[in-house]
């Protein structure tokens, strides 16, 4: 069997995506996690899977399965990728595009700049949308870590995220405090890590260490999650930039019971076709 995949990717967050809206893809863990080596297979943080619509609201099923082989809720950067994608292909010539997702359906919106708004739908910061072993939903939270208080906020957009505030990104312990807390009992399904660099109230600088994964050079769902943990505590503006190491996204968000909305880039880099 041969698997036909386009290699993407959304500000340095790489992909691969599958057309799999004819016949339904069956990979093991075992298979993506080998095809994800960077060394030895394709390379890639998130495989993206083009399903049929599984009800009459949406034009397409959107399945992400992280570098370990995991199936996650949600990926902002992978989904503004999938759009370029079937627009790409013919699968649609929609400006609009309803995508149903296993962390509840999302809108498309493909610009004529070339760049994809992606509506993710209204954040949730109740401890149980996470899940978050906690029984009260509060704007700050704290885990003893390694001898250690760590502050937070928390919420899901999709997926669940932990983002906590740094003096400066590139000096903030990402790759040693992201699996920790990543891991945390605390969070039974994991989480991912946002370190937050506040630079002024229209601007934000951010690292993510990514569930399954590790750092990435973007991650579209963390970048949605600091900014409306830094606009819930009265910290910046309803419209922010959030500086990644990949570049920038825009995220927009007017509070409670709103939609939160980013927008960015989605770059093709090669056709593929790997012997499975």
């Amino acid at each position: 069997m041969r698997l036909d995949f386009a290699k993407m990717h959304g500000l340095g967050n790489d992909f691969i995506v599958v057309d799999a809206t004819h016949e339904r893809l069956k990979l093991t863990s075992d298979t993506i996690r080998r095809l994800s080596d960077r060394k030895t297979g394709i390379g890639f943080d998130q495989l993206l899977v083009v399903e049929a619509p599984s009800h009459g609201a949406v034009e397409f099923d959107y399945r992400i399965y992280n570098a370990d082989g995991g199936e996650v809720e949600q990926c902002g950067n992978g989904a503004r990728c999938f759009a370029a994608f079937v627009r790409q292909r013919g699968l649609t010539t929609s400006d609009r595009i309803p995508v149903h997702t296993s962390g509840g359906d999302i809108a498309l919106i493909c610009r004529e700049d070339g760049q994809v708004t992606v509506d993710m739908g209204v954040p949730d910061f109740a401890p149980d949308a996470l899940p978050f072993q906690r029984e009260l939903q509060t704007e700050r939270y704290a885990l003893d870590i390694d001898g250690g208080r760590v502050e937070f906020g928390a919420v899901s957009v999709g997926n669940p995220h932990a983002v906590l505030v740094v003096p400066e990104v590139a000096s903030a312990p990402v790759d040693s405090l992201g699996p920790t807390l990543e891991t945390h009992r605390d969070f039974p399904n994991r989480v991912n890590v946002g370190f937050m660099q506040i630079v002024d109230r229209e601007r934000i600088r951010l690292r993510v260490w990514e569930r399954g994964v590790g750092e990435t050079r973007a991650c579209g769902t963390g970048a949605c999650a600091a900014m409306v943990v830094a606009r819930s505590w009265s910290a910046v503006e309803d419209t922010v930039v959030v500086e990644l190491t990949g570049g920038e996204l825009l995220l927009t968000w007017s509070g409670p019971g709103t939609p939160v909305c980013l927008t960015g880039p989605a770059e093709f880099v090669f056709d593929g076709s790997v012997a499975l």
